[in-house]
């Protein structure tokens, strides 16, 4: 029978649950997408196309992932996969926010766990629980598609950590090496779905010196094992992130620049919780990074402070300094020491870092309660209670701009109006619905904030050629390019351009360049099929229609490119093969796809078949014909 201590533990998790689950319940419907969800979803060959091969290739591709910039991160990518499979879409995201919800209050249930273990209170530890699960900084991982990555992370990051201490705090040493490899394998698990919670070895260490009060070389010892495997996730991820996306090293920065984004941030972050407003999914950099900035100084100072009251309270309690260090130690890789995003701060940093404040939180409850007076649990519910109300309404305030794209990016230009990448996406989201007079002008402004934003150069001169300014739609492709000679997309969408005015040499070596950069995109193999077919080169369109089938295989236009060459080259069979799969693909409901069908199945000597779909065709036909009406 379990204790009454675990009893009251489950029934208060599930109110708790219960409680985040209510305050969340708007992210279902939200319909937001946000910066890289475009990467993660819209266009991410491989999550819209969900099998074993799509998820053998995003564990295999380690150092160079194709269809994300960035690092490795192979479960959240299958993570989404997956909820694809089971009906979720850029314009249906329920089946994503439902997971990542679900895993929210799983993350929320342990975290209550691990306090529990910590400090054997279940009340303070469900209450401080509650006040992670509501809190307005946890909303922006849960409507991000592109964010699972982030509640994946913690949820396996937070097992490790429950794992690692259950043995600990129970007396069960004799059975300490089945939780340790569970630990472990936790461990790995959560830097395959980011690879921030590489920092966890240190945390187990923190844990050790404050609450467990083990800290020794043994302790030491049996982390050898974590800190090989994050050495060799954070080489896998700088490779990665290096070769795919953006990293820039410390010393490009200067020693100077880095001190002041860490003052700046170690203050920053804790205002963000203690006071949730104006929260936003992009943190500008202050302009400029220097201490005639406000907010730089007042992170300065700030810092300096704190120091000294973390010092000063080892005096009474090791809690204040560990604390905080868990929090520090956890958070540090997207501290801004090496760059690799274009914003200061994140809400989504400090989601699984906060455990560390939370710790602080949960033994100062235990201090300020430990007379076990009526009164003083009274006062503390009354509080709590009153904190979470407070946050739930910060929460949902917060939930309501993630209701629209183009909603949430103009809400957080109205905190940050001249931020580039704001601008940027902004028009992206404006131009999807054709109004490209509204994402010109976002675009311009964005590259007046930063002239050199080869991202926005690239979405002007999709915009521009889309109003039919050719000239100034190639004059900012060769801008993207020049300004980042590895951008596959500004390449592939220039070879477009050129294969529209017929420049087909230009345009295959625009192709060709985009393909060796990003070969994992059906695409550019379309592309460069079209336009090696259109120079007459049948054999190498057709080898570069077939790549793109093995990356995209229900590619209906494919499939009908391949079979007519095909049929051009006197290979009924083979032709017959591709049309019959592109027929399938369209449900034998596309005429033109049905004429095709008819002509390899006459060239493949079926002539039976041949009749029966030209029969059929007719059919279509006259069900589609209507009287001719005047205008």
């Amino acid at each position: 029978m379990p204790s009454p201590n675990i009893r009251l533990l489950l029934l208060l998790i599930i109110a708790v649950s219960l409680a985040v689950l209510t305050v969340h319940w708007p992210a279902l419907s939200a319909k937001a997408l946000s910066f890289d969800d475009n990467q993660y979803l819209t266009n991410n060959v491989l999550v819209k196309n969900p099998s074993l091969t799509s998820a053998k290739r995003f564990l295999v591709e380690i150092l160079s992932p194709s269809t994300v910039e960035g690092y490795y991160q192979p479960l959240a990518m299958i993570s989404l996969m997956l909820d694809y499979a089971l009906g979720g879409s850029e314009n249906y995201l329920l089946p994503f926010h439902r997971t990542s919800l679900i895993l929210h209050i799983a993350n929320t249930a342990l975290i209550i766990v691990l306090l529990y273990l910590l400090f054997d209170q279940p009340w303070i530890a469900a209450g401080v629980g509650l006040l992670f699960g509501v809190h307005p900084m946890t909303v922006e991982p849960i409507p991000w598609v592109g964010e699972r990555k982030t509640l994946l992370a913690a949820f396996f990051s937070l097992w490790s950590l429950i794992l690692y201490v259950y043995p600990r705090v129970t007396g069960r040493e004799s059975r300490v090496t089945g939780f340790y490899i569970g630990s472990l394998i936790a461990y790995l698990l959560a830097l395959m779905s980011k690879p921030t919670s590489t920092p966890l070895p240190v945390v187990m260490l923190l844990l050790d010196y404050w609450p467990l009060r083990r800290l020794n070389w043994r302790a030491v010892l049996e982390k050898v094992p974590f800190f090989a495997l994050g050495g060799i996730s954070a080489i896998i991820t700088y490779i990665s992130q290096s070769q795919t996306a953006l990293t820039v090293s410390p010393a490009a920065f200067g020693a100077k620049r880095i001190l002041l984004i860490l003052c700046h941030n170690i203050i920053f972050y804790p205002s963000k919780i203690i006071w949730p407003v104006n929260l936003s999914s992009h943190y500008a950099f202050p302009e400029p990074m220097a201490l005639s900035h406000p907010m730089v100084l007042a992170g300065v100072i700030g810092t300096f402070i704190l120091i000294l009251l973390l010092l000063f309270s080892l005096r009474r309690t090791r809690s204040v300094l560990t604390g905080w260090l868990i929090f520090f130690i956890a958070i540090f890789p997207t501290m801004g020491a090496v760059g690799f995003t274009n914003v200061i701060a994140a809400d989504k940093f400090a989601y699984l870092p906060a455990i560390g404040l939370l710790m602080m939180l949960a033994s100062f409850l235990v201090w300020f309660l430990r007379r076990k007076s009526a009164a003083g649990y009274v006062a503390v519910t009354v509080i709590v209670l009153t904190l979470a109300a407070a946050e739930s309404i910060g929460a949902r305030q917060y939930l309501a701009h993630w209701r629209d794209t183009i909603g949430f990016y103009r809400y957080m230009l109205s905190l940050t109006p001249d931020a580039a990448a704001v601008n940027n996406n902004l028009g992206l989201a404006l131009q999807a619905q054709n109004k490209l007079d509204e994402a010109i002008a976002c675009y311009q402004k964005a590259l007046r904030s930063m002239p050199d934003y080869a991202e926005s150069h690239n979405n002007l001169a999709a915009a521009l050629f889309r109003k039919g300014d050719i000239n100034g739609a190639v004059s900012h492709y060769q801008q993207a390019i020049r300004l980042k000679p590895n951008y596959a997309e500004a390449r592939n969408n220039i070879g477009s351009l050129l294969l529209q005015q017929n420049k087909l040499t230009e345009a295959i070596t625009h192709f060709q360049k985009a393909s060796m950069l990003k070969p994992g995109n059906p695409d550019i193999y379309y592309n460069l099929g079209i336009a090696n077919k259109r120079l007459g080169s049948l054999d190498t369109a057709a080898e570069y229609f077939r790549k793109a089938l093995i990356l995209r295989p229900d590619d209906i236009e494919v499939c009908c490119e391949l079979a007519m060459i095909l049929l051009k080259q006197n290979k009924p069979k083979e032709a017959l093969a591709f049309a019959l799969r592109a027929a399938d693909l369209t449900k034998y409901k596309d005429i033109p796809t049905l004429e095709l069908l008819a002509s390899a199945y006459a060239a493949a000597g079926r002539f039976d078949n041949a009749a029966k779909t030209t029969q059929q065709i007719e059919q279509y036909k006259q069900a589609q014909r209507v009287p001719l009406t005047g205008k």
